[in-house]
């Protein structure tokens, strides 16, 4: 059987495969316990809208799109602001953490992004020539934001769903503290020229131990919070989160011990780690955020527990190989360049699971949207997270990836993941996080709107530049007439649009953290905005 009967014969099967499952749940044939979508409630709470982002006009406008159908236990609720005031101080402190590493890597972007069309710039210093300050950049986003981002998000999170305080916090704030200060010599490293030359994993091995041994202590309370619980389902999100600091540290520990790994062995373990990194750690982080916040937002239990769950175990079969396509031309195994492409196909599985899912969850419900600004960002990034998958399936053919590449399409897929739907979604459940974990509304609606349309117009423009850039950066240089000289000098219009849509995603980032300031230094909304910070 050649390739391409392989490829189709996977496609089908993935979207037969699919249809059966949503038949079943049409039927309910495998609906073995609908009420597991209503633990993320307390008794009588379905109905009850909760965006602590949403004040004044706005949150009764949320609370009219969901009529409430019972009034809220009491105790139950009690239990819940335990919870958050047991992990808020650890939770405060890696958003906090967040916040200044969004900040360095926006500015690390936004600089390596304009020296692509202006390579003369700071030249006279060699920390920001290209090949260092986009590798600050990547690091700043894959070591400092995300991580601090998607982890603190966790740790509000999961004692909530585990209706349990969190515990051990201390080994968590150790840990975090450790984390930090790798990253802070990781990139003074790659500054000063020391990399371990590898895209991804840029930072010496020597550094990587302290990010072991901080991570180690992060996940402490994580583990001891779930041994501890007083639930005994599982929510989905708890899934999620659990297995993505499972599978991260085996990553991380694979791909960094030294002399493990060389020539081809090693180019084929680099992208099996830098895809993974992103679809076994980023993606369930957030996907865990929309499971769980989504739903809370609009009232609704999720339509279909059972979906949410083929999501999860579609990712966790599938995705694990899809980095080989990365590969295509190098001289590795045929086999293995092929099952990548047919696991990156496979992939149609969990997120059409997702999509139908959220869909079905919102239906009814999308007047949210406009009231909720949680709602906003999460639904964005759900809808990259559709977006940059079938794009990623498609990118994973040998005929599209013979022209986009080494171009600049890749990074603007690569851009649309980790920014349209990782760091969207990450937004989003900040939004809801912070006034939780602070007892503080946010000041001023109108720059959270600010930040949404600066940070979704920003990745709009820059996906399409590098996208239409790079797809005819890839045809220029597939053609023999051409010379090489031109697939350059054609792609610098889309370069320095890249750089204004970046330029409009670190203005956003600004905003953001201009906001997060106001809110800790106790500005006010106003005397039309009441206090919303309820216990719920």
């Amino acid at each position: 059987m050649n390739t391409i009967a392989i490829l189709m014969s996977a496609f089908v099967l993935s979207v037969v495969a699919l249809m059966i499952f949503i038949w079943t749940q049409r039927r309910g044939i495998l609906d073995g316990d609908p009420k597991a979508a209503e633990v993320i409630f307390a008794a009588g709470e379905v109905g009850t809208v909760e965006d602590p982002a949403a004040s004044g006009r706005r949150a009764q406008a949320l609370q009219g799109t969901s009529p409430p159908q019972g009034v809220p236990d009491a105790r139950e609720l009690a239990e819940r602001a335990r919870a958050d005031a047991s992990s808020g101080p650890l939770v405060f402190f890696f958003l906090c953490c967040a916040f200044v590493w969004l900040l360095v890597a926006s500015a690390a972007g936004l600089t390596a992004s304009i020296k692509l069309h202006e390579p003369d710039w700071l030249v006279q210093y060699p920390w920001l020539t290209f090949g260092r300050i986009r590798t600050i950049h990547l690091n700043a986003v894959a070591y400092g934001w995300a991580p601090m981002a998607g982890l603190g998000i966790a740790l509000f999170v999961i004692p909530r769903l585990l209706k349990t305080e969190l515990v051990g916090a201390r080994y968590a704030f150790l840990g975090a503290a450790l984390w930090n200060a790798a990253l802070i010599a990781g990139l003074g490293a790659i500054a000063a020229g020391f990399s371990d030359g590898l895209e991804w994993l840029e930072i010496p091995w020597q550094i990587d131990i302290l990010f072991v041994l901080g991570g180690s202590l992060v996940g402490v309370p994580l583990v001891l919070t779930l041994l501890n619980r007083q639930v005994h389902h599982l929510y989905v999100s708890v899934w999620y989160m659990g297995c993505a600091l499972f599978w991260f540290p085996v990553l991380f520990f694979v791909a960094n011990v030294p002399g493990l790994h060389k020539g081809v062995q090693q180019a084929a373990m680099n992208w099996w780690f830098g895809h993974n990194v992103l679809g076994l750690f980023y993606t369930p982080l957030a996907l865990a955020s929309i499971y769980y916040f989504l739903p809370k937002i609009v009232g609704r239990p999720v339509q279909s527990y059972n979906l949410s769950l083929l999501g999860f175990w579609g990712l966790a079969f599938f995705y694990g190989q899809v980095g080989g396509h990365h590969l295509i031309g190098g001289p590795v195994p045929g086999w293995l360049i092929t099952l990548s492409i047919v696991q990156s196909f496979m992939m149609v599985i969990p997120v059409l699971a997702f999509s139908v899912n959220m869909h079905g969850t919102l239906k009814g419900r999308l007047a949210a949207i406009r009231h909720s600004p949680t709602l906003r960002f999460i639904a964005f990034g759900g809808l990259m997270y559709f977006a940059s998958s079938v794009q990623g399936s498609f990118e994973a053919l040998r005929s599209v990836n013979a022209v986009a590449h080494f171009t600049h399409y890749t990074v603007g897929h690569a851009h649309l993941g980790l920014y349209g739907f990782v760091t969207m979604v990450f937004f989003g459940a900040i939004y809801f996080v912070v006034p939780r974990v602070t007892t503080r509304e946010w000041p001023s609606p109108w720059l959270i709107g600010a930040h949404f349309w600066l940070a979704a117009v920003g990745i709009t423009l820059y996906f399409l530049s590098t996208s239409i850039g790079g797809w005819e950066q890839g045809k220029a240089m597939l053609d023999a007439s051409r010379p090489f000289m031109e697939s350059v000098t054609l792609t610098i219009p889309y370069l320095k649009l890249r750089s204004i849509g970046g330029g409009l995603m670190a203005l956003g980032h600004v905003v953001f953290a201009v906001h997060f300031a106001m809110l800790l230094a106790g500005k006010s909304a106003g005397q039309d905005r009441p206090t919303l910070l309820r216990a719920i």
